[in-house]
């Protein structure tokens, strides 16, 4: 089916191009008749506004990019769907992309979305060593990005929405030695995602103040749930006791768990295990899993906000957001 343009309306009535847009855009310097025939032509040929060339008539194109580090999980949909609610309120389109927890795809989206012009980012980052330069460079060209949960302190000037990974990590430790754990495995994550360095900072702070810290409980680990059983598996070859497992994401933690109960230790009598993430995953598992739950939704929407903040205003202050979370003791522990 033929495009009909602005062009096709000007040929049919033998009127100028500029006659015909000032028409469609109600120019209060145009004829009522004229304005009035070109409407009914418009209507007669089927044509349609286009408004990606109106927006960019006017330097924007009211769509937001959002880069996510995985879609595995209900983690990144949480936190999107927050982003939907304020931008489609704006009437702001959205455009997802997944890095996949790679470096390079994440920068190709990044031009991706420059390529396609979008007003503002938002960005959970793969890698905080990574791709900063291109962030730098974009942000320098005009681009509003906003970070959230996981960021970057090379990007520290940019605006953030992020919880306090060392603390309520710490806490979480800290509730596993109360409740009578005295040999707790960590399963670590990637060096190169900041939250997973955050975490272990505040776990090895509880082991300390308690006087139980041990290194070799420590396990430099992936992000699936293979990972999660492999963690268990090295502890076990290299003959580490363990009487509980706490894990940097609940994906690491359920694949623990799983392991765990395939070698016959119970849960949570011979070994309690606790995650960070608090998405649906916690809830589904058995025993269910206690965690520590950031408001995934709530991030989403103020992520949103300030990026139209941004938009709207290039020159308003740039903020840092420190959301709360909530511990969520479960059976995985014992309660």
């Amino acid at each position: 089916m033929k495009h009909v343009t602005i062009k096709d309306i000007a040929r049919e009535l033998c009127i100028s191009v500029s006659t015909v847009s000032r028409a469609l855009t109600d120019d209060k310097n145009i004829r009522r008749e004229t304005r009035e025939a070109v409407l009914r032509e418009a209507e007669r040929l089927g044509y349609r506004r286009n408004p990606v060339a109106m927006n960019l008539k006017m330097g924007r194109t009211n769509t937001i990019g959002v880069i996510v580090p995985e879609m595995h999980t209900p983690y990144a949909s949480q936190v999107v769907a927050g982003i939907q609610s304020v931008l489609y309120k704006n009437n702001q389109k959205v455009m997802i992309a997944e890095s996949d927890e790679d470096p390079n795809r994440e920068h190709e989206s990044l031009l991706m979305m420059e390529e396609f012009m979008v007003d503002g980012l938002i960005v959970s980052m793969c890698s905080h060593k990574h791709n900063l330069e291109t962030y730098r460079r974009l942000a320098a060209a005009g681009m509003a990005i906003v970070f959230y949960d996981r960021i970057s302190h090379g990007l520290d000037d940019m605006p953030q929405v992020m919880i306090d990974d060392n603390n309520d990590s710490y806490f979480m430790a800290e509730h596993l030695v109360r409740l009578g754990r005295r040999r707790i495995a960590y399963l670590y994550g990637p060096d190169d995602v900041y939250n997973a360095v955050e975490r272990a900072c505040g776990y090895r702070e509880a082991m300390e103040k308690f006087g139980v810290y041990d290194p070799q409980l420590v396990v430099k680990t992936g992000m699936t749930f293979a990972d999660g059983a492999a963690a268990v598996d090295d502890l076990v070859r290299r003959g580490v006791e363990f009487d509980a497992v706490y894990a940097f994401t609940d994906t690491l933690a359920i694949g623990a768990m799983n392991r765990l109960r395939e070698l016959g230790r119970r849960i949570p009598e011979d070994v309690a295990v606790a995650g960070f993430s608090g998405t649906e995953l916690s809830t589904i598992v058995y025993p269910k899993l206690t965690t520590v739950e950031p408001p995934l939704g709530e991030m989403g929407r103020r992520a949103a906000e300030l990026v139209l903040e941004k938009v709207n205003n290039p020159d308003t202050e740039n903020r840092r957001i420190v959301l709360r979370t909530e511990m969520k003791c479960r059976a995985s522990t014992g309660e």
